[in-house]
């Protein structure tokens, strides 16, 4: 499988099936194996790209001159997407992020929006600079910390009914050098709902009605202040829909895909 250079880092990600392009960008504890349920679903009508962050997976997880040990600072984040999106030379792409990732993900689209076509906000707000968004996450957050983290992912049922997958969703993170802990600057100087607007480039808001991290009541802000934005909720999924509930998020991910066409196609 082949690797991307993001300004000397190697950026491992994988291309799977033919049709129009979904490029997953995964969350802090992911990696491209993560989106395995989405691969084999989706392939067959659509090209799906999965791509390892720096720190995650397969890619580098490059040391500074300065320190002795990796640093991982989200501002790179979005150039590791732009590498493979070049490398590929698409140009209609959907980007989909998971929760970390839809920072990562939306700059990317606004960096490329030659090449992105649409950008899906999957239980994130994409660290878009906007006062009011901010103090509702903020407000989320603060719930959410009262909870163990696999209880923010997954529900409980889920953990009880699906030991295994609930195992395995957790052995995930083990094979990233880059932690939660470690990143920083994720949402530092976010886009503004009007650079968003101006770039032309769609934007989708793909929140599950479970979501401990993120509620649905702070999604549906966004929708309603970022015009032309399209919402999707999922019934009962949880923070990690992706792997919890596979199939309505595929059907959700893969309804927007064959919907969404951003206004300079449409020209």
């Amino acid at each position: 499988m082949p690797f991307a250079d993001s300004d000397g880092t190697s950026i491992y990600y994988e291309r799977h099936g033919s049709g129009p392009a979904i490029l997953f960008v995964h969350g802090s504890g992911g990696h491209h194996a993560a989106w395995w349920q989405q691969v084999t679903a989706l392939r067959e009508e659509f090209t799906v790209i999965t791509v390892d962050l720096r720190g995650f997976g397969k890619s580098d997880a490059p040391t500074p001159p300065h320190s002795s040990k990796p640093e991982f600072d989200g501002q790179d984040f979005p150039g590791d997407v732009v590498a493979v999106l070049d490398q590929e030379d698409l140009t209609d792409a959907m980007l989909v992020g998971q929760s970390i990732g839809s920072v990562a993900a939306l700059r990317a689209g606004l960096l490329r929006p030659e090449r992105v076509s649409s950008v899906v906000l999957g239980h994130s707000l994409g660290g878009i600079s906007h006062a009011e968004l901010k103090e509702l996450a903020a407000a989320d957050r603060a719930e959410a910390v009262k909870l163990p983290v696999i209880d923010r992912l997954l529900t409980r049922t889920f953990q009880r009914e699906r030991a295994d997958l609930t195992f395995l969703f957790q052995q995930m993170g083990t094979f990233n050098v880059a932690r939660m802990q470690d990143l920083r600057n994720l949402d530092t100087d976010g886009p503004s709902l009007e650079e968003i607007q101006a770039s032309g480039v769609k934007v989708a808001f793909l929140a599950g009605e479970k979501d401990a991290v993120l509620s649905v009541k702070t999604v549906t802000r966004a929708h309603e202040l970022l015009p032309g934005s399209h919402l999707e909720i999922v019934p009962d999924a949880p923070h990690s829909m992706y792997w919890e509930t596979p199939q309505p998020y595929n059907a959700a991910v893969a309804r927007l895909r064959r919907t969404l066409t951003a206004p300079k196609e449409a020209a």
